[in-house]
């Protein structure tokens, strides 16, 4: 189903000029109409933070702030407008640790140069079709990290490490009974 995009925002973070241009290009032929651009971090979080756009697109590698600090910043950040808002993380890394290391971030989705227009329409497709809760802990805020759906499964527990609820309190009696 093809999406009316003629009123969201994008913000790009890219500092490749040439790939700055390919993506503005891009989101143009999407019908996106208001694309903010940003060729660092830094300065792609204080466009974020005077237009919050509705979408962001921010490249791995650069400097001096790189899509993964602007992530955790757009995240935990108070002055962020909209610490839910989507990210595309674009890199030419596509190596699991690299993958597993943008999850931990909060990157919503993550995108391997190079890649097609397709690909790109699918992510954002994917944030419309599938939006994912966001989770906070200690440690982490950001969508959340599970997508797989596993098949056999038929209860609240999603882990073998889980415990079920009345183990637990027998857990609990149990060290203080002794």
């Amino acid at each position: 189903m093809p999406y009316n995009f003629r009123e969201i925002t994008v913000l790009v973070v890219e500092d490749s000029q040439p790939m700055l241009l390919l993506i503005d290009s891009l989101l143009q032929a999407f019908g996106i109409r208001h694309i903010l651009k940003s060729e660092n971090g830094d300065d792609g979080f204080k466009l974020l933070c005077e237009h919050n756009p509705d979408i962001v697109i921010a490249d791995w590698m650069m400097r001096p702030t790189d899509g993964i600090s602007l992530t955790r910043r757009i995240r935990n950040d108070p002055a962020s407008p909209n610490q839910f808002v989507p990210v595309i993380l674009m890199t030419g890394f596509s190596e699991m640790r690299r993958v597993l290391q943008a999850r931990d971030a909060g990157v919503t989705e993550f995108l391997v140069k190079p890649f097609s227009a397709r690909d790109l329409y699918r992510r954002m497709v994917e944030i419309i079709e599938r939006p994912r809760q966001y989770v906070r802990s200690d440690d982490f805020f950001g969508p959340d990290r599970r997508r797989r759906k596993v098949k056999d499964y038929d209860g609240p527990m999603r882990r073998e490490t889980d415990i079920r609820p009345e183990d637990y309190v027998q857990n609990v009696l149990n060290k203080h009974i002794k």
